[in-house]
């Protein structure tokens, strides 16, 4: 598929501007853990922030919520994840519900099969949880994107189940009150990104796209994540990387991949892609800054 109205001259060129508009309303992903270290958010992010909790398997319930809580305290906006495949069955989707919506006034939810390979029990998919009835009420709810494929859903390659999937969840967001988008793994060139984007679009997909993007992080590290979330071809821009032994020790910084996606995005308004999502590998602190360095003027 033909990249639409895009011009890699444009984006190699300074793009200081565009990304800044392109940061504008940018979201981040933390875990419990991760989230401790951190002595005051809205020391290093503005409030009014969406923060993803990823919800790793083993985590207990308790501490997801105690995250949520202390986040909306902070005056952030918290958008637990709820992976099906780790949810025994609805009475306790709805139990975990009960106490986000109780405990931190959680409004907002991220929708997902999740990582594991066999089901603790009879939910498997990010539809049923949507057909549970379990998010009524919700304002927003996001589903995950994967524009370089997702082998748990098409072990044999390709995008069939992956975009019967979207195609439901599109339907469901025309009926629902809610305001959906896409939220997507992150990758580390824009090509398959954009060709992703403009694939959707093509096939009726409206709902808009928040771009997954790893954050500031040891070469090593992202490698190590890249492959255990099934980070496809871009992943070749890391290994170009690693093979230059001079920039092993230094931290590897999406400026690049944001400076074109901007510039895609500045000469596309109508593009998908609304917003950025950070996945903070290299903490979370080290990622705030970053957006802050990168977005002054």
């Amino acid at each position: 598929m033909a990249l639409v109205n895009f011009s890699r001259n444009a984006a190699s060129g300074p793009a200081d501007g565009q990304v800044t508009e392109f940061l504008n309303g940018f979201s981040m992903e933390v875990m419990p853990r991760t989230a401790e270290k951190v002595e005051s958010f809205a020391e290093i992010m503005p409030k009014g922030t969406r923060v993803y909790i990823a919800h790793i398997e083993g985590t207990p319930i308790e501490e997801m919520v105690a995250t949520a809580k202390r986040l909306r305290t902070e005056g952030f906006e918290p958008m637990p994840h709820f992976p099906a495949r780790i949810i025994r069955d609805v009475a306790q989707l709805n139990d975990w519900v009960a106490r986000y919506k109780g405990e931190a006034d959680v409004k907002e939810a991220l929708l997902l099969g999740g990582g594991v390979s066999k089901p603790v029990g009879e939910l498997d998919n990010s539809m049923q949880l949507i057909e549970s009835g379990a998010f009524n009420g919700f304002s927003r709810l996001h589903v995950a994107g994967h524009p370089e494929g997702n082998r748990d859903i098409d072990p044999k390659g390709g995008d069939k189940a992956v975009m019967e999937a979207l195609q439901w969840k599109q339907k469901f967001s025309e009926r629902t009150d809610a305001d959906m988008a896409i939220v997507t793994q992150f990758a580390f060139e824009a090509a398959p990104i954009i060709e992703w984007a403009e694939g959707l679009a093509a096939a009726g997909i409206t709902m808009p796209i928040h771009l997954g993007i790893a954050g500031p992080a040891k070469l090593q590290t992202l490698v190590k994540f890249a492959i255990a979330c099934g980070v496809g071809p871009s992943l070749k821009v890391l290994q170009k990387r690693a093979k230059d032994v001079t920039k092993l020790l230094k931290p590897f910084e999406p400026t690049e991949l944001l400076k074109e996606m901007a510039a895609y995005k500045a000469q596309n308004p109508a593009s998908l892609i609304e917003a950025v999502h950070f996945f903070p590998l290299g903490g979370i602190k080290t990622n705030a800054t970053f957006i802050a360095e990168t977005t002054k003027g």
